[in-house]
């Protein structure tokens, strides 16, 4: 018989442990393979983590053979956040057309897989967990900032300014970075685009929204802090079509 890969089981973390767990994950990834940081990181623990941990879900990627977590996401209801008044992302980007939709908004984050586990299906798993999550709670919209290395936008051109063409969000979905913040996206001229250059320089994460019919916002925002270039990626899933669908349910 062919050796059919590992099994993961996906859950919600409910335990400190559990949490923590996802935070020296998070750590392996951003600080330590990325060169990230933050004003809570605890390198003498090894754990990546701030003050919105605890008011999101965490979902996690179990290796069944070894109990390890190998996989995270970080999923933040938009009814949680009017609790406790912000999403975490509005420092970096102004949500008001998404808050006043009307519609139920969940916020996505901190996604990341254990370098050993990535070309395999623990995102595939991961994704699977979040459409059942998804389906659970009737979300109608996600959203969350994804991430380029490094935090020079000119060497980025190519690639931010593919996604300002040819992905950006309509109207009603278009959210803008802070006024503050703002960098354009729109550096390179259509006619001067190298599409198939700039989406090898696209990470993972973003080709699979943008396959599942998602848009970018306006603007990208450079984080010092993480080594990044953000950019935010928005999903309505009522304009999702049904090949989309099947993708994104993994059926």
């Amino acid at each position: 018989m062919p050796d059919a890969g590992p099994s993961f089981t996906i859950r919600l973390a409910e335990t400190p442990d559990e949490l923590r767990a996802a935070q020296r994950l998070r750590y392996e990834v951003f600080v330590r393979e990325l060169g990230g940081g933050g004003e809570m990181v605890d390198h003498d623990a090894e754990l990546e983590q701030d003050q919105f941990d605890p008011v999101f879900d965490h979902m996690l990627a179990y290796d069944d053979a070894t109990g390890q977590v190998v996989g995270v996401y970080r999923l933040l209801p938009g009814e949680r956040a009017a609790e406790i008044g912000q999403f975490y992302s509005e420092d970096e980007y102004d949500l008001t057309v998404l808050k006043q939709s009307g519609r139920k908004l969940l916020e996505l984050g901190r996604s990341c897989l254990h370098p050993d586990y990535r070309g395999g299906t623990a995102m595939y798993h991961l994704w699977n967990g979040l459409a059942a999550y998804v389906n659970e709670r009737e979300i109608e919209v996600l959203f969350g900032v994804a991430s380029f290395h490094g935090t020079d936008v000119r060497d980025l051109g190519q690639p931010l300014s593919m996604l300002h063409h040819n992905h950006l969000a309509p109207p009603d979905l278009r959210v803008r970075a802070q006024p503050g913040v703002f960098q354009s996206m729109d550096l390179v001229a259509t006619e001067e685009l190298d599409r198939r250059a700039a989406m090898v320089r696209v990470p993972a994460l973003i080709k699979a929204y943008l396959r599942l019919g998602g848009f970018v916002g306006e603007g990208a925002f450079v984080d010092h802090a993480f080594n990044t270039t953000d950019v935010c990626l928005i999903l309505d899933t009522a304009r999702m079509n049904e090949r989309q669908k099947r993708i994104y349910g993994g059926v």
